[in-house]
């Protein structure tokens, strides 16, 4: 349609969302599906932040708010992060979002021009390199492997990194591969970046709080910091406090570069809902038993999930670190037929196929940039983790 932008012809809709509407479509019109494919906690948000947002309401805290966000949530958020990461803000040097999506947007957007690049390892969130695309940048792509529990190497970074290289794109724990870098581990990447000190550092830490049994969270400004400068680490309440539709992301960075975001943010949304941002300072503030209480409990998830896929015919599923996401491969089954005829060519076969069959939804590795590989969420009850599993085993032993 020559109507629409040009921009469009390089963007791709969110797989993630697209197989989560595929779902619950599926399940409207009466199938038996599972839904391993949505990111987000099904817990429910903690009474304490529930009744901080209606105490806000009962205030009248129901105007718009500061661009930036209100002064008592980005107080919160610069006492968080000295707290709990050793790193130091002001106030002025964070900023709140609707949601971590807006802050990684309003990033891109503020820094980049057309022809810089952005290193991003795969696989990534699906939305990365579309964002990156959306504001004239372009990634660049590096593949990890499996033999390596997914995690980016140093020699592949430096690798990547070219003159044009504006960003470097981290996520840990990781959405979809659930990898977590330990503190050697980022040291290993955050030598290489102190080295080229034209690229800078987004840091999605979304999932910071959920890692599991002895494993030890850092941040990269954190381990190295020489990079404090040049690093915007994110964060939000969503994952770590079952806050998902509150739409709450939030970052700390250098403040030349906060107050360019807070610029885009006025002529984009301004500030986000007042009624969730008071929320998210009890979420921060108050206590933290939910957190702790959460984590016991995905881990258990975790530990059953990669049990079961590796017990299902041509699955392998390593166990990673962090998040409430494996990344099995499927690599053995491609090229086998499944029940309905249909040869199994790719992760997105594989897919279709299962929820086709058995009515389990999972996504795709190629979404994520890195098959033949699956996601699959265990951010949903034992009973029905059990249950699904066990589908997945069933389609397994059903390829010929």
């Amino acid at each position: 349609m020559a109507f629409l932008a040009d921009i469009l012809s390089r963007v791709k809709p969110s797989a993630t969302i697209a197989v989560t509407q595929m779902a619950r479509e599926l399940k409207n019109g009466g199938k038996d599906v599972i839904s391993l494919s949505v990111g987000e906690p099904d817990f429910d948000t903690p009474q304490n932040i529930k009744d901080a947002a209606i105490a806000a309401i009962e205030r009248g805290e129901t105007k718009y708010t500061p661009v930036s966000g209100i002064v008592p949530l980005r107080e919160a958020i610069a006492a968080k992060f000295k707290r709990e990461n050793d790193l130091t803000y002001t106030p002025a040097q964070t900023i709140v979002g609707t949601g971590g999506k807006q802050i990684l947007f309003n990033a891109f957007m503020a820094t980049l021009n057309p022809g810089d690049e952005v290193v991003i390892p795969a696989p990534y969130w699906v939305s990365y390199p579309e964002m990156v695309a959306i504001c004239g940048g372009t990634s660049v792509l590096v593949e990890t492997t499996i033999e390596n529990d997914f995690k980016l190497t140093a020699e592949a970074l430096e690798k990547a990194i070219t003159p044009k290289t504006k960003w470097f794109m981290f996520n840990s724990p990781s959405n979809p591969s659930g990898a977590a870098y330990s503190h050697d581990e980022l040291k290993a990447l955050t030598d290489v970046l102190f080295k080229h000190p034209h690229v800078w550092v987004l840091t999605d830490d979304m999932y910071e709080h959920l890692c599991y049994g002895d494993f030890k969270y850092y941040s990269p400004a954190q381990v190295e910091p020489k990079l404090y400068d040049r690093t915007l680490t994110m964060n939000g309440v969503s994952k770590a406090y079952a806050m998902t539709g509150w739409r709450i992301g939030y970052a700390a960075g250098p403040l030349e570069l906060i107050k360019a975001m807070d610029m885009i943010q006025g002529q984009q949304t301004s500030g986000a809902c007042s009624i969730a941002q008071w929320a998210a300072v009890e979420a921060l503030n108050g206590p933290q038993d939910y957190v702790h209480e959460s984590r016991k409990i995905f881990e258990e998830r975790r530990d059953l999930v990669v049990s079961m896929l590796n017990q299902a015919s041509g699955l392998k599923c390593p166990k990673p670190e962090g998040a409430f996401y494996v990344y099995p491969s499927c690599a053995a089954l491609i090229g086998k037929t499944a029940p309905s005829g249909k040869v199994i060519e790719n992760d997105e076969d594989f897919v279709m196929e299962l929820l086709a069959t058995e009515g389990v939804a999972t996504v795709h590795g190629a979404a994520f940039g890195l098959g033949p590989n699956f996601r699959v969420s265990y951010a949903l009850s034992t009973e029905n983790l059990t249950e699904a599993c066990g589908r997945i085993q069933r389609f397994c032993a059903s390829l010929k």
